[in-house]
């Protein structure tokens, strides 16, 4: 690639950070960088693979917010902002990961389990999270498991929340740099199908693979003492994003907002979510399963229940 081409594609990128990046103060510096960078030459014999790394490596140097990023696509990229929702392939990878519901099952002693990897957008996986929450409804108690969950939508997460409360709940606020405003996020006031409701305990399970959405469940869910993180510290993405095309297969996403708990200002960003419980991240869930059981245990077991606490001390014993 010529050096002008090379040096448009870097000045997209320049144009999209200084624009758009929720942090003014850090974008000036990010453009100084960039262009001192592309003035030394240093991206001048790299091919686009090659290049999205260095442009990251260079973005993510000065604040290290891993939500900006250069990224290559094989595929030609969708034009700005949500137009890659409305993209037949997003749908079908989408689909092929099932709308980001790994498993969702009963484990033994009426403890509901549901694993996720993504939160897609909502008019995409709503359907599947109300079918998954319709069977974990009945269960005495939750392990949410997001250690493989690497984002999504915040519309999802509202929407995966409003199961899991029983009134309209103000979890996280979004300071937006485009009109200098604030969005306030609430759980919804009607969902499809039956809740878990408000009562019952949840255990989220995290890992350090653990980024932004799955990161907001953790965070949100926490906060509100309606559960318990059993794992290890999250990855520490807070900055909600959008993706702007720079050239036919580059595009870079960029933080347009920032994320915070309304009553302590707080968020996740850079820090990660601390557990609650700190175990490895592959012992999280036998950790979490056996606190579950346990609670199982003391609800007794007279009547129908008999059945159910007979599965609790076998699956316990088993761990």
């Amino acid at each position: 690639m010529g050096s002008r081409a090379r040096a448009a594609q870097v000045e997209e990128v320049i144009r999209r950070v200084e624009a758009h990046y929720v942090f003014p103060d850090v974008a000036e510096k990010l453009v100084k960088l960039l262009r001192a960078r592309l003035d030394e030459g240093a991206y001048a014999n790299l091919d686009d693979v090659a290049l999205a790394t260095a442009v990251t490596a260079d973005l993510q140097s000065v604040n290290d917010d891993k939500h900006l990023r250069l990224r290559h696509h094989f595929d030609p990229v969708a034009e700005d902002g949500d137009a890659e929702h409305a993209s037949e392939d997003f749908r079908r990878s989408a689909e092929l990961e099932n709308l980001g519901i790994a498993a969702v099952r009963r484990l033994p002693g009426n403890v509901g389990y549901l694993d996720t990897t993504m939160l897609y957008p909502i008019d995409l996986a709503a359907q599947s999270f109300a079918a998954a929450m319709t069977l974990i409804a009945p269960a005495d108690a939750l392990l949410l498991d997001v250690r493989r969950n690497r984002g999504g939508d915040p519309e999802t997460s509202a929407f995966l929340q409003s199961y899991l409360v029983d009134e309209r709940t103000h979890y996280l606020d979004f300071y937006e740099r485009d009109g200098d405003r604030v969005t306030q996020m609430w759980t919804l006031p009607y969902v499809p199908g039956p809740k878990f409701g408000g009562t019952k305990p949840i255990w989220v399970l995290t890992g350090p693979v653990t980024f932004s959405g799955g990161e907001d469940l953790a965070f949100s869910l926490q906060r509100q003492g309606r559960a318990k993180t059993v794992g290890e510290v999250t990855r520490g993405g807070a900055h909600p994003c959008d993706r702007y095309k720079v050239d036919t297969h580059l595009d870079v996403t960029v933080p347009i907002a920032r994320s915070y708990d309304p009553k302590s200002g707080e968020n996740w960003e850079g820090c990660g979510v601390s557990p609650d419980i700190a175990v490895a991240a592959d012992q999280a869930f036998d950790t979490a399963y056996a606190l579950a059981l346990r609670h199982v245990l003391e609800l007794g077991e007279e009547g129908p229940r008999r059945v159910v606490a007979e599965e609790a001390r076998k699956a316990l014993d088993q761990l």
